[in-house]
C-alpha cells in the first residue's frame, strides 16, 4: 500500500511549516504530500490563517524533488476551469511532472461567505464539477496547434489555444472522491485516475469502491485502471502515553480515532491498513493534523512505511 501524507493547513500553518513537513515527507520516503484546499478553519481562527493551496504547491514544486504533490480536494467554486487548467499545468511543469489535481464540489459554505465566493446549491455544484472536468481535461488533451471549445450551462470556452500543456502526457492525474451515490461514481468512471473514500471505516470503503467499480463497468471502463484510496486521520505512538498525548494535541478522543481513523502502535496501524486493503484500497492518505510534530512523521516513516509496502489490495 502506498502511503501519502495529507495536511489541513487551514487549522493554522505558514508556508514554512508546510515546507518542513513536505521535505520530511520526502526524506522519509513517503509517496506524496497533499493538502486540503480551504480558505478558513472550521472551528476557531486557525492562526495565522490559511494559505492558498496552489500557491503553496507551486512553492513546494521548486523545493522538493521526488514526492508527488496535490490537493484533496480543490472546490469547483474557488476557480474558473480555464485558469485552473493553466495553474495546474504550470505547477506540473515547475515540479517536472509530479502534480495531481483533486477536484470536488466544495461543501463549507461559511468560508465562501467570509471571502465573497458564490456558493450555489449542491445540484448546481455537481453540474459545475462535471463541466470543469470536461473543460480541464479537454484543454490538456487538445493537440498543440488545435483549439478547444465547450458550450455548457455554466461555462463557455471559445477557440481556446489550450496552452500551456502540462508535463505529464494527457495531464496530471485527476482525483475524485466523496459520498455521492450516483453522480460521483459516474464522474470518477469518466474522468478520474483515482477515487478516494474520505474518512470512512473499512466497510464504508468497500461499499464505495464497489459502487465506483460498477460505474466503471457500466461505462465500459476496466475498474482495474482506477486507483482506489482512502483518507483517515492518523495518530501513531509507541505506547499508550504517547498515543494519548498525540490525540490530545489534535483535540481528538483516542478511542474515537481508533474507530474512525488509523490510530495505535505501528503494528496496530498496519493491521488497520490491511483492513482497508481487504476493502480494495491500494493507497492511503494519512491525515496529519499536528504539523509541528515531525517526530510523529519520523515514527510513521520508520515503523509503518516499510511494512506497508507489502500490503496489497484485495
Amino acid at each position: 500500500m502506498e502511503l501519502r501524507i495529507f495536511t489541513e493547513p487551514q487549522v493554522g500553518a505558514t508556508y514554512d511549516t508546510l515546507l518542513a513537513v513536505a521535505q520530511q515527507t520526502e526524506a522519509l520516503g513517503f509517496d506524496a504530500f497533499f493538502r486540503s484546499d480551504h480558505y478558513q478553519n472550521f472551528d476557531g481562527p486557525g492562526l495565522p490563517g490559511s494559505t492558498d493551496a496552489w500557491i503553496t504547491l507551486a512553492g513546494l514544486a521548486r523545493e522538493t524533488n521526488t514526492i508527488r504533490l496535490g490537493t484533496l480536494v480543490s472546490p469547483v467554486t474557488f476557480r474558473l476551469p480555464g485558469t485552473l487548467a493553466i495553474t495546474v499545468a504550470q505547477v506540473d511543469a515547475m515540479s517536472s511532472g509530479r502534480v495531481e489535481l483533486g477536484l470536488g464540489t466544495g461543501w463549507f459554505d461559511r468560508e465562501h461567505a467570509s471571502y465573497g465566493i458564490p456558493f450555489p446549491g449542491v445540484a448546481t455544484r455537481f453540474q459545475m464539477l462535471a463541466e470543469q472536468l470536461a473543460i480541464i481535461t479537454g484543454l490538456w488533451r487538445t493537440p498543440v496547434g488545435e483549439t478547444f471549445g465547450f458550450d455548457g450551462s455554466h461555462y463557455r470556452v471559445v477557440d481556446s489555444p489550450a496552452l500551456p500543456k502540462p508535463v505529464q502526457a494527457g495531464g496530471p492525474p485527476i482525483v475524485i472522491g466523496g459520498w455521492g451515490a450516483k453522480r460521483t461514481p459516474r464522474l470518477a468512471a469518466a474522468y478520474a485516475a483515482e477515487f478516494n473514500v474520505p474518512f470512512g471505516q473499512p466497510h464504508d470503503a468497500k461499499q464505495r469502491i464497489a459502487a465506483v467499480a460498477e460505474a466503471c463497468t457500466q461505462a465500459g471502463r476496466d475498474p482495474a485502471t482506477l486507483t482506489f484510496s482512502f483518507a483517515a486521520t492518523v495518530s501513531c505512538g509507541t505506547d499508550q502515553r504517547q498515543l494519548g498525548a498525540r490525540a490530545k494535541a489534535i483535540g481528538q478522543d483516542l478511542a474515537a480515532l481508533r474507530t474512525n481513523g488509523v490510530a495505535g502502535t505501528p503494528s496496530e496501524i498496519l493491521e488497520r491498513l490491511r483492513a482497508y486493503a481487504e476493502a480494495g484500497a491500494s493507497r492511503a492518505y494519512l491525515q496529519v493534523l499536528d504539523l509541528h510534530d515531525l517526530d510523529h512523521l519520523a515514527l510513521l516513516g520508520a515503523e509503518v512505511l516499510p511494512e506497508a509496502a507489502a500490503i496489497t489490495a484485495s
